[in-house]
């Protein structure tokens, strides 16, 4: 029997359904990205073209949000918070992502990107005091071990530059992390997709202003016709549905919950990138990516991570 507080079973499945779609259309945007880049697309321009596609859903998705009765008016501080957020978890994540994708695989990119949990946990540790358990340090130990085993074997089998593409990549997931440390406040006070979507935002104007400092805007028309399709894909398969679907999943099944069910993104990525790009699927990668992922699941499982 469940309570009014939490799903029935229903509702609960339909949420475990979400976290995992979103979980595995977030992970084919590496995929996507790196199919983009075979036709000589550069980083800061298809991440620009990705938000330029992306903006009306998210402007649109922020419109309705805000018109509920619920949807109380924002604070000036809480529109800092939006902006603030906006640009470290979407932008800043995002570009520092596509940097990285240049040089390393995707399988490596979505291992190296999933330890934000681990993050998590290290700035929660050094701003607020929060207590790191032996638990934690063993899941840490294993999540890195796993990390630098797949990378082992990637810089011994591929491209020079898998060290700078994995430095990109793990900016990406501090960043992320820091940006899932600031939205609670925010999302217990706007509700997640109205937060979701108005941080969206932020992040596509951001993008799209550093393209026009950075490049010249005729880019933005002059590239390949699969990649306009690609980018299309990638906004709304990798970008627009994931956002707003796994805020719904979140809500249904909680957000530990959810981050465990994430976890079918790093391997989802190892296959995709097999069947679509090439990439060779190696027993080490396998044991890498099971230690990566174990080591997740037990942050993610912590005393005191609640819902």
């Amino acid at each position: 029997m469940h309570t009014a507080s939490s799903p029935g079973r229903g509702p609960r499945l339909a949420g475990v359904a979400l976290v995992v779609f979103s979980a595995i259309a977030f992970s084919a945007k590496a995929v996507i990205i790196k199919l983009a880049y075979r036709h000589g697309v550069d980083a800061v321009t298809l991440l620009a073209l990705r938000m330029a596609m992306s903006a009306p859903f998210f402007v649109a998705i922020a419109w309705w949000a805000s018109r509920g009765e619920g949807a109380a008016p924002l604070a000036p501080a809480d529109w800092r918070a939006v902006v603030f957020l906006g640009i470290v978890g979407y932008y800043l994540a995002s570009l520092f992502d596509f940097l990285g994708l240049q040089y390393i695989t995707a399988a490596l990119e979505r291992l190296v990107l999933f330890l934000y949990p681990t993050f998590v946990v290290l700035i929660s540790a050094a701003m607020y005091g929060r207590r790191i358990t032996g638990r934690d340090v063993a899941a840490l130990a294993v999540s890195y071990a796993g990390i630098a085993l797949v990378f082992a074997n990637d810089l011994a089998t591929r491209q020079e530059n898998v060290l700078l593409g994995a430095f990109w990549v793990s900016l990406s997931a501090l960043a992320y992390a820091i940006y899932l440390i600031g939205n609670g406040r925010m999302v217990r006070k706007m509700g997640s997709v109205r937060f979701a979507s108005l941080a969206s935002v932020v992040s596509c104007a951001a993008v799209l202003a550093h393209f026009f400092v950075v490049r010249d805007a005729g880019l933005l028309w002059s590239q390949p016709g699969p990649v306009y399709w690609l980018t299309l894909l990638m906004a709304i398969v990798s970008t627009v549905l994931p956002v707003i679907l796994m805020s719904v999943g979140i809500r249904l099944v909680g957000s530990s919950h959810a981050s465990m069910l994430g976890t079918v993104g790093p391997v989802a990525t190892i296959f995709l990138g097999f069947a679509f790009l090439g990439e060779p699927i190696t027993a080490i990668q396998l044991a890498g990516a099971a230690l990566v992922l174990a080591g997740v699941v037990a942050i993610s499982r912590a005393p005191g991570k609640g819902d």
